[in-house]
């Protein structure tokens, strides 16, 4: 009986310590229902341009021991549309439901002079704010033809920003 209990014990710790990209894939946790109210947008919430390359490798690195998908929030602190974004983000039922389903880098595109790059790596351009790609543990580009889903943030309700981030947390 112990070593049956201690052969279970073991498998048990095992198939936990596993990272997901040995084929265990990440389960969507339950999207929150946020409602239709208006959320206080959040005015500057990208840090220096600067800092998102490391930002990003740090989500992707990440992504490979969590197997959750990359959520890259490409925008700038001069768009309504990513003050928008942002303050759903902020939400504490929606930043609780994001860090169970997603590793997030923003980053800020300066008015579209820098870090563009990173997005044309993926093979995308990023020509309004927010653009945002969701990206798969292997580094696999998953939402290619939905990254400007959220560009228009402000006219959409919290809800609807949610459900999008829930439908692309579904990705393979």
């Amino acid at each position: 009986m112990r070593l049956k209990n201690l052969s279970l014990a073991v498998l048990c710790a095992i198939s936990t310590a596993l990272p997901c990209s040995f084929g265990l894939a990440h389960t969507v946790t339950a999207t929150p229902q946020v409602g239709e109210a208006p959320v206080r947008p959040v005015v500057v919430p990208y840090p220096a341009a600067e800092l998102a390359p490391a930002a990003v490798a740090a989500a992707l690195t990440r992504a490979k021991t969590s197997g959750k998908p990359v959520l890259l929030d490409f925008g700038g602190n001069w768009a309504p549309d990513c003050w928008a974004l942002s303050g759903v983000l902020a939400t504490p039922a929606v930043a609780a439901w994001v860090a169970q389903n997603y590793e997030v880098a923003v980053v800020n595109v300066s008015r579209f002079m820098t870090n563009m790059s990173i997005a044309a790596g993926y093979g995308v351009t990023v020509s309004v704010a927010p653009t945002v790609l969701i990206i798969s543990p292997s580094g696999k580009l998953l939402n290619g033809d939905s990254v400007v889903a959220l560009a228009h943030a402000r006219q959409m309700t919290p809800q609807a920003v949610v459900d999008q981030l829930a439908t692309w947390a579904k990705l393979d």
